[in-house]
C-alpha cells in the first residue's frame, strides 16, 4: 500500500507541492467565498501549508486505512484503492455530503460556486500517476523532499528511524499510524498536529465501526423519502390532467405554466394536429 510521509522538520513552506497538485490536477482558482475553512482547503484546493508553533505542516486528505467517507457513502462514489488512494466517482455521487459530516479530518468539500456541484478532494493523483507507477505531483515537486512517497511499511520504518536517530527533534509517535485505524498521509513533527485533527482528538478505532450504527439507517430513509417523493409527483401530475381535462371541456386553454394535453403539437398555428 502506497503512502505518504511528511517530515514537518523539513518543510520551508514554499507551497511547490500545493502548486504541483494544482497543475497536476488540472484545479482551478480559489475563490474567497465566505463558506471556505481556515485551513486552505476548498474544491479546487486539494492541498495547503499551514502553519503551527513556528513550523509549516501540509494539509490534505489522509486517505484513511479504513476510511468514515467510505463506509459512509451510500452509493460507493468513494472508494478506497489496493494502491492506497481513497478516489471519487462523480457519476455515483448523490450529493447526500455524508462523507462530509463523518470525516475525522474535515477534508471533502463540496464545489458550491459550480452549476453542476460535486464533492471534491485530493486522490493522491491516482488517475494520471499512481495507477501508472508515478508518484504524486505533490511529493515530486518538493525541492527539500520534507514530503516523501513509497511503500506504507517502509515509509513507516524510515519514520521510526528518523525518530531513533534524532529523538530530540521528533515526537517519539508517528502521526497516521494508527490514529482512526491508520492513514496512508504519515507525519514526522516535534509538536502535536490537532490541527489536521479540527482540534479533536483522534484514538485508534477505526471510523466506519463508528458510523455503522447511523448507516443501518441509510436504506429506509432512502426508501422511505422515494415513496414520499413519488406520492408528492403522483398528485400533483393528477391535478394538472383533471385541469386539463375540465378546460378541454370546456373549450378554454389550461392555465399558463401546465402543457397543453395531447402529441403532435403544432407551435406554428397553436393547432393539435
Amino acid at each position: 500500500m502506497k503512502a505518504i510521509l511528511t517530515d514537518v522538520t523539513k518543510c520551508i513552506g514554499c507551497e511547490r507541492c500545493v502548486q504541483s497538485c494544482r497543475i497536476a490536477n488540472d484545479l482551478g482558482t480559489v475563490l474567497p467565498f465566505r463558506w471556505l475553512l481556515d485551513d486552505g482547503l476548498s474544491a479546487v484546493r486539494w492541498c495547503s501549508v499551514l502553519r503551527k508553533d513556528g513550523k509549516f505542516v501540509r494539509k490534505q486528505c489522509m486517505h484513511c486505512v479504513q476510511p468514515a467517507c467510505v463506509g459512509i457513502c451510500p452509493v460507493g462514489a468513494l472508494q478506497k484503492t489496493a494502491e492506497g488512494p481513497v478516489i471519487y466517482d462523480s457519476g455515483k455521487c448523490l450529493g447526500c455530503r455524508y462523507c462530509m459530516m463523518s470525516c475525522p479530518f474535515g477534508i471533502p468539500r463540496y464545489d458550491w460556486e459550480s452549476a453542476v456541484p460535486f464533492v471534491r478532494k485530493c486522490q493522491m493523483c491516482y488517475q494520471g500517476r499512481v495507477s501508472k507507477g508515478v508518484q504524486p505531483g505533490c511529493t515530486a515537486g518538493c525541492p527539500v523532499q520534507a514530503t516523501i512517497f513509497g511503500e506504507r511499511d517502509l515509509l513507516l520504518a524510515e519514520a521510526k528511524k528518523r525518530i531513533a536517530d534524532n529523538p530530540d527533534r521528533y515526537l517519539p509517535t508517528v502521526f497516521g499510524e494508527s490514529e482512526v485505524g491508520g492513514t496512508c498521509v504519515l507525519y514526522l513533527a516535534p509538536m502535536q498536529l490537532d490541527i489536521l485533527t479540527l482540534g479533536n482528538k483522534l484514538d485508534e478505532r477505526p471510523m466506519p465501526s463508528r458510523t455503522a450504527t447511523a448507516m443501518s439507517a441509510v436504506p429506509p430513509v432512502f426508501v422511505g423519502m422515494g415513496a414520499v417523493m413519488t406520492g408528492i409527483y403522483w398528485i400533483i401530475e393528477r391535478r394538472m390532467r383533471l385541469e386539463r381535462d375540465k378546460a378541454a371541456a370546456n373549450g378554454t386553454p389550461p392555465k399558463a405554466g401546465h402543457a397543453p394535453s395531447g402529441h403532435g403539437h403544432n407551435s406554428s398555428d397553436g393547432k393539435e394536429g
